[in-house]
């Protein structure tokens, strides 16, 4: 008779302890994305909550529409780098979860705005009563907001790493490969793709030449170029750093100087702005 209760005891308690299992789990699971690595030419939800998410900690200031494009993967590899994750572009597990953790993604109000074609700003701060008006129509937005279709207008192409991108000769890759070679070898590859951004910020600043080779030659500008190692013969790396910065890629938060503080010299470099220390340079507005 005992063992009988005890069968039907058993019977009355295993649905109970099943029910429970799922709140048994890792308590830090996030509820966000799919299991799939979202990368570069990806479409559809998961993409939306990335740029979303990505949005939302202020690296991604382009347009969410689902589409994996350039400055989506930009931005997620800048985040990668400020958050000590593997820097490779890919939205992975590890990274997914640490985006998870860091940020907050309303899904309802997000893909409501992009079936309605709105541009919004709720991501850095804005509260959802006070967004944009829509902004004349849906061309201005991004396709379906729960489909895996490509919207009907993608983002605009960027250049790849395999070719030359816009604006640059081949003399320009090869000058700030020289560059980066005789100034940062040695240095972690995001120090070296550093050097290389600071080179361009100096283009496109109004302080200095508009062109890289009147940056990199200018007066007193760079070390390598007073003491002759501008001549050495890059490597790869080197040379993949500087197309890494030409497609986008700025560690430095648009940084104009820096210097490695154990071999400094000029005084007056001390008194610019730091940003940030990447390897062995602190890099300074």
């Amino acid at each position: 008779m005992k063992n009988k209760l005890l069968v039907i005891k058993l019977a009355l308690l295993i649905p109970l302890f099943a029910a429970a299992l799922p709140l048994l789990g890792p308590s830090e699971k996030a509820d966000a994305f799919s299991a799939q690595v979202i990368q570069h030419g990806a479409v559809g939800d998961d993409v939306i909550e990335l740029q979303s998410r990505l949005q939302y900690l202020g690296f991604y200031n382009g347009k969410i529409d689902g589409v994996f494009g350039w400055g989506t993967y930009w931005a997620l590899r800048n985040f990668q780098y400020e958050f000590g994750l593997p820097i490779d572009g890919l939205a992975g597990q590890e990274t997914k979860a640490k985006l998870a953790k860091a940020s907050k993604y309303n899904e309802q109000f997000v893909k409501d705005q992009v079936n309605k074609g709105n541009k919004f700003t709720h991501y850095g701060g804005v509260d959802l009563d006070k967004q944009k008006k829509p902004s004349g129509g849906a061309s201005q937005g991004g396709g379906g907001g729960g489909g895996q279709s490509a919207p009907a207008k993608p983002e605009a192409k960027q250049p790849s790493a395999a070719n030359i991108p816009s604006g640059f000769s081949q003399n320009d890759i090869q000058l700030m490969a020289n560059a980066v070679y005789g100034e940062a070898r040695g240095e972690p590859y995001t120090g070296q793709v550093a050097v290389a951004a600071v080179i361009l910020n100096r283009v496109h600043s109004a302080t200095f030449p508009n062109t890289v080779s009147g940056v990199i030659f200018e007066p007193r500008a760079f070390t390598a170029v007073a003491d002759g190692q501008i001549w050495l013969t890059p490597n790869e790396t080197a040379k993949e750093a500087v197309m890494d910065a030409m497609n986008g890629w700025d560690p430095t938060g648009d940084a104009l100087y820096y210097f490695n503080p154990d071999t400094a010299t000029s005084g007056w470099i001390w008194t610019r702005p730091q940003i940030k220390k990447i390897g062995k340079h602190i890099f300074c507005e």
